[in-house]
């Protein structure tokens, strides 16, 4: 199963990258959270499970049980603040 996956703002700093495609994926979007935090170092921290993150399937605002399928674009971001 392939999908794209995003990352923005901070993430994309922290972890070096804007995006990338993925062979293998988990079928939920924690899933995909929890093999990417697999990864050690910086994965592990910027996507831990305290961390307050957004995410996104399709540019639709998801939940850590929504579905992922072959296809998908998920998107990771820190939470919007304004002032």
């Amino acid at each position: 199963m392939k999908v794209r996956v995003l990352y923005f703002a901070g993430l994309r700093e922290q972890l070096g990258t804007s995006c990338e495609d993925l062979e293998a994926s988990p079928t939920t979007v924690a899933g995909l959270r929890a093999m990417l935090m697999a990864r050690g170092g910086a994965w592990q921290s910027a996507l831990a499970q305290g961390k307050a993150l957004r995410v996104a399937v399709n540019q639709q605002m998801a939940q850590p049980t929504t579905s992922i399928k072959p296809g998908d674009e998920i998107a990771f971001f820190p939470p919007v603040t304004g002032g």
